[in-house]
């Protein structure tokens, strides 16, 4: 039975905006669901402990300086073994923390941000000589995917994956050390974040939304196969020297199925810009005029054309503003039926993720686990997820001094939201 792509793209559709909240009273609430995997009361007051430090702790967020709020030596001996030498399973965690937030907090999408973890050595798992955009150098880095679920309002990461180079994937040894799962195998950053989206879409229970993400710097063509072999509708922000057939009707007939740039493509669509005017969120919220955009038909190169799925229809989005340079951005979709405005909307999801790494994973510590587990590594940036979330929840960003105690409830049931029936655009 196919299913039905569910968007929310109108405004007159507001998300359900549960009353503030302190922290503690959103930790108790979601304690219970966050950790009903947990056969142990012990590992759920430790995954409790932990989520209290990564937010309430000064300076980085390492197991030492969690531990400093809890009881010193003991307490820190306690969550390294939690966290790098337990056996939970941080999957079913995830997965929990996925569900509980899409009840709250409908997404509109999901946003797929790589994340790039410098290191000042080599031992921690995944480290390679890599490069780093903001640093714009190469250095000793981690490299993972987070996907974040994006409401109207909230970006929360909800799942990660943590690239692995051959260096470490051909060395037994390095395997072994950081205990390394068998199932783990070679793959490029584009086959990284695609993996990472389909980890979340496949036995979730989650409802089928558009992927969004930055792909100037991956393979697009090899993006874009994947994504449809999934079913997955995407939104991918492309290089202006990204080669792709023009077949759309509105442009001259003599470039009719020729393979230009991206850029060029939409040199020559300049004529069809039209304005776009969006209103403001909320009530008495007026039009505002949000820039240009032209869209036209494409499809991928001839040389990829002989793939599956590399003939179907996608289109080409260029934004720009009056007077600035045309175009400013431009955005390859396979999500046909949507005015250029909606998917100009789904776009700037990518900039809501920006603010919210800075403001709030980055001061709840999602880049600072320093061991050298595999599994350590993942519990970590499942729980830096779910303080993350509290954060969001409680309407808080600010670092709290001293943790408040939060009673360890028994799991309860968590209920599987039936996923949206969707067919593919």
């Amino acid at each position: 039975m196919q299913t039905r792509l569910h968007i929310r793209t109108t405004d007159r559709e507001p998300p359900y905006l549960a009353p503030k909240a302190s922290r503690q009273s959103v930790l108790e609430e979601l304690s219970p669901v966050l950790f009903e995997s947990l056969p142990r009361s012990d590992q759920r007051r430790r995954g409790v402990e932990y989520v209290q430090g990564l937010l309430g702790v000064e300076g980085r967020k390492s197991i030492r300086n969690i531990s400093s709020l809890f009881g010193g030596e003991a307490a820190e001996q306690s969550l390294h073994h939690f966290i790098s030498g337990s056996t939970w399973d941080w999957g079913p965690v995830r997965r929990a923390l996925a569900r509980h937030l899409e009840e709250i907090f409908p997404a509109r999408a999901y946003v797929l941000r790589p994340m790039v973890i410098p290191k000042a050595g080599a031992s921690s798992v995944g480290v390679d000589r890599r490069f780093s955009p903001t640093h714009g150098q190469v250095m000793n880095a981690q490299q993972a995917v987070g996907v974040w679920a994006v409401s109207e309002e909230h970006s929360t990461p909800i799942n990660w994956r943590l690239h692995l180079s051959e260096t470490w994937l051909d060395d037994e040894s390095r395997r072994r050390q950081a205990a390394i799962p068998k199932s783990a195998l070679p793959e490029s950053l584009d086959e990284c974040a695609v993996a990472a989206f389909l980890g979340i879409t496949r036995g979730w229970g989650l409802p089928v939304r558009p992927a969004v993400m930055d792909a100037r710097e991956l393979d697009v063509p090899g993006t874009v196969r994947r994504l449809r072999t999934a079913g997955a509708p995407m939104l991918l922000r492309v290089s202006a020297n990204l080669r792709l057939l023009a077949i759309d009707p509105g442009l001259p007939r003599s470039v009719a199925d020729t393979e230009m740039t991206a850029h060029q493509l939409m040199l020559m669509a300049r004529p069809l810009r039209q304005p776009v005017i969006q209103r403001r969120p909320g009530p008495g919220g007026g039009a505002v005029h949000s820039g240009l955009t032209a869209a036209v038909r494409v499809r991928l190169a001839k040389r990829s054309s002989s793939r599956p799925g590399a003939c179907r229809d996608l289109v080409l989005l260029g934004v720009g503003h009056s007077g600035g340079r045309w175009p400013a951005e431009l955005w390859l979709t396979d999500i046909t039926d949507l005015h250029p405005a909606q998917v100009l909307r789904l776009s700037r999801m990518t900039q809501q993720v920006e603010r919210a790494f800075t403001e709030i994973a980055e001061r709840v510590g999602i880049r600072d686990f320093s061991g050298r587990s595999f599994n350590g590594w993942h519990r970590h940036t499942t729980l830096a997820s779910a303080a993350h979330a509290v954060a969001v929840l409680s309407g808080t960003t600010e670092q709290v001094t001293g943790p408040e105690q939060v009673p360890v409830a028994e799991p309860a049931h968590v209920p599987v939201p039936v996923p949206v029936t969707h067919s593919s655009v």
